[in-house]
């Protein structure tokens, strides 16, 4: 082995002694705060529809554990405190199978089993009609009214001219997402021509007419290569859209696949040895850093409301806690806003002293959290959640600023753009209808 290469491997051992020390003391601590549970009341129920089964079944599956963790913090600390005392929270999982149809079944599922709170994400068509379903289902029945809290679902109309007083979006909308990465582009003077290549749905186009027109207005100067749409979910061999992207020429690509449909898209560029860079909203998730190896190193960026290597004690702490429930490499997915969704809620039900849907509604409003590392606020006006975002760049682990890697891969990301919370929020159109009681 080469002197690099000794350097390499001491620096990931010292690391993971470190890590390792991190995610012992997070696991006793877990598991003393879980000992000291005292919640007593009638357990809670939060109803999860997500696609648990085909082709993005690994997405839903990570949604859980996210779900699940967040859960497990707010019952080991007593559960949720209303007038009538402590209640722990029961996390219910619907199998949505990513269909709208499915999606709605599921809803009907937990609104006959009286759950007043749904949430959903790895869809904005699916989304979108739970929205428009729940929205008929809380007028309809005023007494069995159901809440919305979405983690994923970025269709910036959900929450501008299709928004809802009873949807409650938690992550950054395609809008702000791709603002934050055509900053960077801005930056990156290489880049003279795109490939703009997204899943044929909702979410696939608003990626695309959201890159146009952020490219537009930060760097003219580049030219649309090739404006491009895959069927979701269905395509096994990603070859022949690579092949179009080298044939164009483009400098980078962008892309707002997820899922599957990501790791294959990384996995035929990686064979098929396509130089250009990928500028990502989750490149850094379920696979991807282990498709493209070496290949991704500097050439693949990606957005999030956070990752492991932000750094700072309590963001490592809490990353430590995540890798204490959950030590297998393979589930080494924490996506922040899952969880402190789950924490938030939390909060909005102690302030309104009840679990009832409205109340809830009306407290998450305008609410500020701050869990000590990750400052954001629900905008009263949409229901939009306004956090902080990261530009981040794949490299290997141990690199510097990269402390961390990605579900044992060996490659993790580094931190290129760091924004706070009032540099991410974006004007909306919302005008939404408030329930008079």
């Amino acid at each position: 082995m080469s002197d690099a290469g000794k350097q390499h491997g001491l620096t990931g051992w010292r690391l993971g002694r470190r890590w390792l020390r991190l995610a012992t003391a997070a696991c006793i601590a877990w598991s003393m705060a879980a000992a000291a549970v005292a919640a007593q009341g009638a357990p809670i129920r939060i109803a999860m529809i997500e696609g648990m089964s085909g082709p993005f079944a690994n997405a839903g599956a990570a949604v859980e554990r996210n779900l699940r963790f967040g859960v497990e913090r707010v019952n080991a600390q007593g559960g949720v405190k209303l007038a009538d005392g402590a209640h722990p929270l029961q996390l219910v999982v619907l199998d949505g199978k990513g269909s709208s149809e499915a999606s709605l079944v599921q809803l009907r599922a937990a609104i006959d089993q009286k759950i007043g709170f749904v949430m959903q994400g790895n869809s904005s068509a699916v989304a979108a009609a739970l929205v428009a379903a729940i929205d008929k289902q809380n007028a309809r029945e005023p007494d069995a009214r159901v809440v919305f809290l979405n983690y994923s679902a970025d269709d910036p109309a959900l929450t501008n001219a299709s928004c809802s007083f009873w949807h409650f979006r938690f992550d950054a909308h395609a809008g702000m997402r791709m603002d934050a990465l055509a900053d960077v582009i801005r930056d990156d003077r290489s880049v003279k021509k795109v490939y703009l290549l997204n899943q044929d749905y909702s979410f696939g186009h608003d990626v695309s007419r959201e890159a146009a027109r952020a490219l537009k207005e930060r760097r003219p100067d580049i030219a649309i290569a090739g404006d491009e749409f895959h069927p979701i979910g269905r395509v096994k061999d990603f070859a022949p859209y690579i092949a179009k992207i080298r044939a164009s020429g483009a400098d980078a690509v962008v892309t707002g696949n997820w899922g599957n449909d990501l790791t294959l898209l990384v996995k035929a560029a990686r064979e098929q040895g396509l130089n250009t860079k990928f500028y990502t909203f989750y490149g850094n998730s379920l696979g991807a850093p282990a498709a493209l190896g070496d290949a991704g190193v500097k050439r693949v960026v990606a957005v999030a409301d956070w990752h492991p290597n932000v750094g700072g004690a309590a963001s490592d702490a809490y990353y430590a806690a995540f890798r204490a429930r959950y030590p297998s490499a393979g589930d080494d997915y924490l996506v922040l806003r899952m969880p402190l969704m789950i924490e938030m809620l939390t909060q909005a039900m102690t302030r309104a002293g009840r679990a009832d849907p409205t109340a809830v509604a009306r407290a998450l409003e305008g609410m500020k959290f701050d869990n000590g590392f990750h400052a954001s606020t629900m905008r009263a006006q949409d229901h939009q959640l306004i956090q902080p975002l990261y530009v981040m760049e794949m490299d290997r682990a141990g690199a510097p600023g990269v402390h961390v890697d990605n579900e044992g891969s060996g490659y993790g990301f580094r931190t290129l753009l760091a924004l706070p919370a009032n540099a991410t929020a974006q004007p909306s159109s919302c005008d939404m209808a408030r329930p008079a009681r």
